[in-house]
């Protein structure tokens, strides 16, 4: 199922990941977190077997009796953004975090993150809707 929505701003930190989103439509945002979270995992579980990277062996986990790898955290925490200068206000918290958390002395420095697209550049993970305010 597709979902329209734009990500206005990511960052992916080694241990969690921050995006704002906007919906565009009357959707459940707990559908589309799922839908993200399923496909990303797919492709980066996908990828780390091609590979064989050692951490696959960090995410096994026992429900029920069953081993499985689990990639992300079943929930997520999520805010309801209704102003604009609130919209604000988390991207610039989202794009701050690499620096509050000691992995970068600047914003701009920590390159998984979609502070870029702001600058005017295009060369991020993912195509950033800058232009939502």
């Amino acid at each position: 199922m597709e979902y329209n929505f734009s990500v206005l701003s990511y960052v992916v930190m080694p241990n969690h990941v921050h995006l704002v989103i906007y919906p565009h439509a009357a959707i459940k945002l707990g559908r589309v977190i799922g839908e993200v979270k399923s496909r990303s995992a797919r492709k980066i579980l996908e990828r780390w077997r091609t590979v064989k990277d050692y951490r696959l062996s960090r995410l096994q986990v026992n429900r029920s009796g069953n081993i499985r790898l689990v990639f992300w955290q079943r929930r997520c925490y999520d805010h309801n953004c209704r102003t604009v200068e609130t919209v604000k206000e988390k991207i610039q918290y989202c794009h701050a975090n690499p620096v509050r958390a000691g992995f970068a002395q600047r914003i701009e420095e920590w390159r998984w993150s979609s502070y870029r697209a702001y600058l005017g550049e295009e060369s991020g993970l993912l195509k950033i809707g800058t232009d939502w305010s």
